[in-house]
């Protein structure tokens, strides 16, 4: 038996559904690997992206991020953005 396809709503968004991310970055410019949330997330708006980096900097800080670039799929939109004042 065929069953359809799972509604987006019981699917993880794909990429183009969600292009806009981060990447975390350390003092040398290399890419920083964090688990849980904080290093997977994904957005469909540059403004939901932006948003989210403002509400968890000091925690990606406490990572051992200290910058980060905003990327569109594979496109760098900015950065690197330092994560320091």
């Amino acid at each position: 038996m065929n069953l359809p396809e799972q509604p987006s709503t019981f699917r993880p968004p794909t990429e183009s559904e969600r292009p806009w991310w981060w990447r975390l970055e350390n003092a040398a410019g290399e890419e920083v690997r964090v688990e849980g949330h904080l290093g997977t997330e994904r957005f469909s708006n540059q403004s939901d992206a932006e948003s989210w980096v403002g509400e968890v900097f000091a925690e990606l800080a406490a990572e051992g991020v200290d910058a980060v670039t905003l990327f569109e799929l594979e496109r760098r939109v900015y950065g690197p953005m330092s994560l320091h004042p």
